[in-house]
């Protein structure tokens, strides 16, 4: 039973998580942003996989103008995890839109800096990492630029029963990692 319970506690917070610090609206661009994890190897690992998966599956269809912005500096290796994330979408065959590379960033504060001047023509901004990631992206953006924060929109980072076994660990970790958010995000948590 404590089991169970602990499942469904992961699926809930992961499902609040990527719904906090989104509106809900329209436009004809936007820009999809993939948030890098560190990358020890020389071709994108499990994790970065699944977030460029998070970001090409949170892309509009239709007549939406979208560009995907792979984030994330050579933390782990000598190549940075943008190239790495954007070199396995290629070979996926998952995206072939316009991408744009951010390959300097080591931290997500860094991220979100370093893809501002790459987003700000753009009608909706999503961002593509597990929901804790995403929602602390999110409130950097907020800190940084609120103008642009107001362009959030959820991307589909949330998905039940994906990675069902591991969401009360990464709730976990994620709880440890939020607790630096501001009093006015907490509140936003609520």
């Amino acid at each position: 039973m404590a089991g169970v319970a602990a499942l469904a506690w992961g699926e809930w917070l992961n499902w609040r998580w990527s719904r906090i610090l989104v509106g809900n609206r329209e436009g004809a661009s936007e820009a999809v942003i993939v948030l890098g994890f560190r990358n020890p190897q020389a071709t994108a690992n499990f994790i970065n996989r699944w977030r460029v998966r998070v970001g090409i599956r949170s892309v509009s269809g239709g007549t939406h103008r979208t560009v995907v912005v792979f984030s994330g500096g050579a933390t782990g290796s000598s190549v940075a995890e943008a190239k790495l994330m954007a070199d396995y979408a290629a070979s996926a065959g998952e995206f072939d839109g316009t991408v744009l590379l951010e390959d300097q960033s080591a931290t997500t504060w860094e991220n979100i800096t370093n893809v501002i001047p790459l987003i700000e023509d753009v009608d909706l901004i999503k961002i593509a990492s597990q929901p804790a990631h995403a929602l602390k992206a999110r409130a950097y953006l907020r800190r940084q630029r609120p103008d642009l924060a107001e362009k959030l929109v959820r991307a589909d980072d949330y998905r039940p029963g994906e990675w069902t076994v591991l969401k009360p660990l990464l709730a976990l970790y994620g709880l440890r990692t939020l607790r630096g958010l501001e009093a006015d995000e907490r509140r936003a948590l609520r």
